[in-house]
């Protein structure tokens, strides 16, 4: 009976990724938790996923408050340019 809950470490890795997402199902979830029960390498790899996430996550928030933007010089020296450009 317990058989179809035991699963091997490629299949855990695919579904530490999914749940990284939302993308497990319950089902899978409990898999997954049993598989740590017994390998700590599949647990480790795991917490090492959420981490980089969370890192991830905070810099794209931070990139995403900076304005980037040409500065106004350099946008009248571009319109010149292509003002003077004869194609």
């Amino acid at each position: 009976m317990f058989k179809k809950f035991i699963i091997n470490c490629d299949e855990a890795t695919t579904i530490c990724d999914k749940n990284q997402y939302g993308e497990a199902t319950f089902l899978e979830k409990i898999k997954l938790n049993i598989h740590f029960i017994r390998c700590r390498i599949c647990m480790k790899y795991t917490k090492q996923n959420v981490t980089l996430t969370k890192i991830y996550k905070g810099h794209a928030k931070n990139c995403k408050s900076i304005l980037h933007c040409m500065p106004k010089k350099d946008k009248e020296a571009l319109k010149r340019q292509l003002n003077n450009y004869k194609g």
